[in-house]
This record gives C-alpha cells, structure tokens and sequence, in this order.
C-alpha cells in the first residue's frame, strides 16, 4: 500500500470561506487570489470551489493560461504586471488586466502596439515600501497613463502593511484618498486582514477587496483572532497515520540531538510525515497535532520522513490511528494550519505552499 500521508482540498470550505469574506465587505467585488499556485492548494483543484469569485488576481502568465484553460472568461489580474515588453502580448491575447507600479512599465505601453487598449492598475506605494508609485509620482504616473492609446481604463490600487496589526490601516488609508480623490476609476485596496476587520467601511472595501490567506482557511491577524473568530474552514487537511508506537522509561530520549528526554514512562507513536513532505522542521516539542481526532504534541525533532507523538494519554491510540497535522479530522475536529505555523515560528502561507510534490493531494 501506499504510504498513508495525503492532503485533502476541501472545495465546500473553499465556497464557504469565499462567501464569508463577501459578507465581511458587502458590495465589494471579491478577486479569487490564487498566486503561487492557489497558495500551495493547486489552481485546478480549487477552482469548483473559487469560481463562485468575481475575477482571479495572480503574479504570472502561466498561471493566467491555466486559469482560462478552465474556462474562465472574466477579469484577471496580474498583481505584479508585466516583467518585459513582450508579455502585453500575452496581456492582450489572454485579456489579463495589469498592474503598473514603475515608470518602466509605462515605457513598456508606450511602446506596445496593440489593437485592443488594456486595463491597467495604477499602484501606489502608500506606505508598504515594496511596489508602488510614491505618493507625490502617482498623479503625474496617472497622467502619463490616460495620454496613453494603449490603455484603456485605469483603475487604482494600493496594499495594506499592517492591517493584521494594531496599527492598522488608517495612515495608509489617508495617503491613499488625498492622492487619489478626484481621479475616477475603480479600486482596490483590502488584503484578507482589511477586508475581514474594517470590510463595512466603504471606503476600505472599495469596488474590489483581494482576500487571499482567509479564502484558505487561515486567519489574517492569528494570534488575535482565530478561524472560529471569522467563522472560516480549513481548505486544506494534512493527515498520515501511526506507523510504530515507543514505550520509553524515564530518561528516554527520542530522536536527532535527542533534545526531548522522558521523565515519566512514555507511549510515543511515530507518524508518516516529515520536512520533506512539507512539514516546518522548526516545530518541536509541543507543536499540537490530533490523534484520532483529539489534541496530542510532538515530542522531539522532525525528521525527514517520520515525527513522533506523545500518545501517553489517549490509551486507545497505536499503529493506523489518524494524525491530523492541520485541517480537519475524520470526527470533525479541527486544527487550524495557524497553530502549527506559529509554533515553527512561521505563518499558514508558508505551510499552504510548502507542501511537497510527493505528497498525494484528494479533492473532497
């Protein structure tokens, strides 16, 4: 038989989640994120469960043919725009809507001859520092845009650095509207976080929110709130099963470095899951996983291929009994990716997108 570790894609958690962020931001537009391959899930298998979505927001062309090779025919937008001047051909023939957040970008429309005019999103920097326009560049970038015959419609956008946090949005949000009050054109500002905490705001959610993290499953602002605060499901469940069970006398000590020692007789079950299967090797002793469907620790190092267990308190756990390293268990219990990613002192993204490619994925 096959080795028993497998993730499951959970389309109705999908929808759900994607309706949940939809009530958070009434009458907003709601893009589908689904860069870096849907967030680790896999674009095809998310999309029964997504395209309930108003448009889809990627990085690159590849991604953007896969999305029209299901079918979709609605806006897509590429949240980086283009890299060189040959991909506003691609733009053109696939009719992706860009970002522009560099003067370079706007030589690059300059110079493109196109008989369709394209719909861009004009970034600004308000505060997050990576990709933008400064404030006090963003009209004259504007202007440059609209004298353009290669564009079409420009539509606005910035990106929120600590709308998870309590700093908030606020000093971001009134660079954004002094800049931008008169220019027409939609926008789009709210990450996940924006649009779950400040979403009622009309001005927050503007015409399009781009929730990305919490359509997954996992909460924008965990610590401070969890996924039962915001009502979202797991999208994804990793489970294996125990293939070996230890009994360990006081003093015991278990795996590389053998950095965990018992002081009290042990059961420990050894599970099929390791960092090469995509599993943070940062989470040692403590880190909760679920047994059968009830709260256990890790004891010890991960390994490559094998983690162990403290199964010392549930007498009816041994070889086959469910792990459940995030989602959701066979009984219905559920362990939201946060906890795992914290304690390897990460966060839910990076599990999602590392999950490695030889583990076998099921769509649910």
């Amino acid at each position: 038989m096959p080795r028993p570790i497998q993730a499951t894609i959970h389309t109705e958690a999908l929808r759900h989640n994607l309706a949940r962020v939809r009530q958070a931001a009434p009458d907003a537009k709601v893009w589908g994120v689904v860069k870096a391959n849907a967030y680790g899930h896999g674009i095809e298998r998310v999309w029964e469960g997504l395209r309930g979505a108003d448009g889809f927001a990627l990085l690159d062309l590849a991604e953007a043919e896969r999305v029209r090779a299901l079918g979709w025919r609605g806006p897509i937008l590429l949240l980086e725009g283009v890299f060189e001047a040959r991909d506003l051909e691609l733009c053109s023939r696939l009719n992706l809507w860009h970002t522009v957040h560099c003067d370079e970008q706007i030589d690059m429309l300059a110079m493109h001859k196109t008989h369709q005019p394209h719909r861009v999103f004009l970034k600004m920097n308000s505060g997050m520092n990576r990709l933008g326009f400064a404030p006090q560049r963003c009209r004259a970038a504007w202007t440059r845009l609209d004298a353009l015959p290669q564009v079409d419609e420009i539509s606005l956008m910035t990106h929120f650095s600590d709308a998870d946090g309590a700093r908030g949005i606020a000093h971001q949000l009134a660079v954004f509207d002094e800049i931008t009050r008169d220019l027409p054109g939609e926008r789009t500002l709210s990450n996940s976080a924006a649009s779950l905490r400040f979403g009622a705001d009309a001005a927050v959610r503007a015409d399009w929110i781009r929730p990305g993290i919490a359509v997954y499953g996992s909460s924008p602002d965990f610590p401070g709130h969890d996924v039962a605060h915001w009502g979202l499901q797991p999208a994804m469940t990793l489970a294996t099963r125990i293939i070996g069970v230890q009994h360990l006398a006081p003093g015991d000590t278990v795996g590389y470095g053998s950095n965990f020692t018992a002081d009290a007789p042990m059961r420990i079950g050894v599970i099929a899951c390791g960092y090469a299967d995509g599993y943070p090797r940062h989470c040692n002793t403590g880190t909760p996983v679920l047994v059968d469907g009830e709260r256990a620790r890790i004891v010890g190092r991960v390994s490559m291929d094998m983690i162990t267990v403290d199964i010392t308190g549930l007498p009816h756990a041994g070889m086959g009994s469910e792990v459940t390293l995030w989602g959701r268990a066979s009984n219905g219990a559920v362990l939201s990716i946060d906890e795992p990613a914290r304690a390897g002192g990460t966060v839910g993204y990076e599990l999602m997108c590392g999950l490695a490619p030889r583990v076998p994925v099921h769509i649910a």
